[in-house]
């Protein structure tokens, strides 16, 4: 399969970011690592492998991008507000710098956003900031109440950008429909400490009948052997098991 690298300068995060893009053709996929990840992790943990047969025969294309965490999600030294400046500098990286780039390499319109662990949490956060752009996103093990890594704060400068939050608080027309139109598949393990999460993720999400597919594992599921069978599963769409 094509592996191309990539980097330049982004004016929005003021760094120069890297991502690696895989395969030829197919629905574009915008690939978050987990915690402080980066953008050769999704190879190394054998996910770009579990893909394979989709990649190869041109059905996704997969650009995986770094973390930019250290300087927004986990950056204890700075306060709440700057905290979530800077994680909507890494957004307006992604949706200006980004996806476009992607478009100007493949034509196709269809876009995927997925992670694990706290990549999921990126990716349904961008998935419903931007449902306008992002057509499914695949959500594995993830974690999705902001507060948890905000010092437990769920002021102003949280709330757009905490799913739970900003979702349970929707109610212009207009934008539920908006939310409406992503595919949604949410996958988590019963004994992850995340599943009772997941659950209000849901449940929220359907209080605003918001489709989606939410799927339990038996058993933990959070590592890389589960999240390379899910993948397969779920790429597909929310009705792919």
């Amino acid at each position: 399969m094509e592996e191309n690298f990539v980097r330049w300068y982004s004016p929005n995060t003021d760094r120069e970011m890297d991502l690696v893009v895989f395969g030829h053709a197919g629905a574009r996929v915008l690939v978050f690592p987990t915690s402080h990840g980066s953008y050769h992790e999704y190879r190394d943990r054998g996910m770009v492998d579990a893909l394979g047969e989709h990649i190869a025969r041109g059905w996704l294309q997969l650009y995986c991008v770094s973390s930019f965490d250290g300087a927004s999600w986990y950056a204890r030294y700075l306060s709440v507000a700057e905290r979530v400046a800077n994680h909507l500098r890494y957004e307006r990286y992604l949706v200006d710098e980004v996806l476009p780039y992607s478009k100007g390499q493949n034509a196709n319109p269809f876009l995927i956003a997925t992670g694990c662990s706290f990549g999921a949490f990126h990716a349904l956060l961008l998935g419903l900031r931007h449902p306008e752009t992002v057509d499914r996103v695949v959500g594995l093990s993830g974690y999705y109440d902001a507060t948890r890594f905000l010092d437990g704060q769920g002021g102003p400068e949280a709330y757009f950008v905490n799913p739970m939050a900003f979702v349970a608080g929707a109610d212009d027309p207009r934008q539920l429909a908006l939310l409406r139109h992503p595919d949604i598949v949410l996958a988590v393990g019963r004994d992850d400490g995340s599943y009772a999460n997941n659950v209000a993720m849901s449940e929220v999400l359907w209080s605003k009948q918001i489709w989606h597919a939410f799927r339990v594992w038996d058993g933990w599921a959070h590592d890389w052997p589960y999240w390379r069978e899910m993948i397969q599963h779920y790429i597909g769409g929310p009705d792919s098991r």
